[in-house]
């Protein structure tokens, strides 16, 4: 109920419904005294079922048991501290550091998360833009195998492998191990690695490390500036990075999208050759300003 967990949803809420009667109770001057556990190194009735890779996925998001004898000493210095909700629990900040922009919001004043930029740097992977451009400076040949390394690389960390290697990518996911949560998992990582707004069922409809790549090279606005080291190759670069955010960012407000539309059409006029245009007056010109946002869009596609 504090920190979200995944797979949780229905036991999280009822939670959060003791949560609130203990503040509720309190406020009143009433004894109340409610507990967020973590996990325990002692299995149960709730943490049997637990196969090593969920442990994993715990760990990875900051989340480490907690020994009986610790839990313990917790619960009996719990009553002292006067508080009506705590969350008792034993936390890995480096964890959550690498975690970066996921740290969930009631823990951030723990830990300084590394920004997104320096964190994909750091760890040499690409994010967003910087892939496309990467995808762009390869031969077209060359940019699927890219993209199966990657989806590979994110899948073995999903599954708690070291070695991307050993991910088959004509093997279905449901077969190396992946269920809901994972695939949850897998399709944020993949959204954070490439910069696009993936579906929710991506995993289920796209079922193997091989078609999740196709899908996503799909999906890419890739130009193909390989071999085009020149002004007019960084510029078109530029624009393929820019493609995806813009109509990401157009279809979610209407006057973002308008405030896009004015800034290309002061493109558009930098880039129209000398004598192209009829003039400010001119039946060019006329058309252009009465152009909807989804034909200067098409317009732009027409650079490609």
């Amino acid at each position: 109920g504090l920190l979200g967990t995944a797979g949780q949803a229905n036991y999280a809420a009822g939670n959060t419904f003791l949560d609130a009667l203990a503040a509720h109770r309190h406020a009143q001057g009433l004894p109340a005294l409610s507990l967020a556990w973590g996990l325990w190194e002692e299995t149960s009735d709730f943490t049997g079922h637990l196969a090593e890779a969920d442990l994993r996925r715990l760990a990875r998001s900051g989340l480490l048991p907690l020994a009986t004898a610790d839990a313990m000493g917790l619960f009996d210095a719990s009553s002292a501290t006067g508080e009506p909700v705590l969350a008792v629990t034993r936390l890995d900040t480096d964890a959550l550091r690498a975690s970066g922009g996921g740290i969930p919001p009631l823990l951030r004043g723990l830990v300084r998360a590394v920004p997104r930029r320096a964190a994909a740097a750091d760890d040499g992977q690409d994010s967003g833009g910087g892939l496309v451009e990467r995808l762009a400076a390869l031969p077209p040949a060359d940019r699927g195998p890219a993209l199966t390394d990657l989806v590979r690389g994110r899948v073995a960390a999903v599954l708690g492998h070291a070695d991307p290697g050993a991910v088959d990518p004509d093997r279905p996911l449901q077969e190396l191990g992946f269920d809901s949560l994972t695939a949850v998992e897998l399709r944020n990582q993949l959204g954070t690695a490439t910069g696009l707004r993936l579906p929710t069922t991506l995993v289920f409809d796209h079922p193997s490390v091989g078609a999740l790549a196709a899908y996503l090279l799909g999906q890419l606005a890739v130009e193909d500036t390989a071999g085009d080291t020149g002004p007019a190759g960084a510029v078109l670069a530029e624009l393929s990075r820019l493609r995806s955010a813009i109509e990401r960012a157009a279809s979610d407000d209407a006057g973002t999208a308008d405030r896009i539309a004015a800034q290309l059409r002061e493109l558009l006029d930098a880039a129209e050759p000398a004598g192209g245009r009829t003039g400010a007056g001119g039946e060019d010109a006329d058309d252009l300003e009465s152009a909807t946002d989804e034909e200067l869009f098409a317009l732009v596609d027409e650079f490609d």
